[in-house]
């Protein structure tokens, strides 16, 4: 599955960020300045390195939330769903056009 904009950062080098974050957080007060100076390093805005880290925290059961793969597959699970409620209309007002168009044919002498 692709996302929507083009990812810079290869899996290594965002789990490498992220294994960075959780080994120095202890060395502050709270973990947006390790966030900050990693993602400066990196060359990625904090908030998308913070965003790592939550995912990374959700998928190893640290933090409650939906694992990646669940998230992707309830995504992919919703687009189907959205894609075939769609067919489904076009199947009903199809055949509600053609129901219409045999009424028509049967009533003409």
């Amino acid at each position: 599955m692709t996302s929507k904009t083009t990812n810079k950062f290869s899996p290594e080098v965002r789990a490498r960020a992220v294994r960075m974050v959780l080994d120095h957080a202890s060395e502050h007060p709270s973990r947006w300045p390790v966030v900050t100076s990693i993602a400066a390093k990196i060359g990625y805005t904090p908030q998308t390195l913070h965003d790592w880290v939550r995912k990374a925290e959700i998928d190893s059961g640290q933090r409650a939330g939906a694992p990646t793969d669940m998230a992707e597959r309830l995504k992919a699970l919703e687009r189907e769903n959205r894609e075939l409620r769609q067919a489904n209309e076009i199947l009903r007002k199809a055949s509600a056009y053609f129901a219409m168009a045999e009424l028509d044919l049967r009533s003409k002498p």
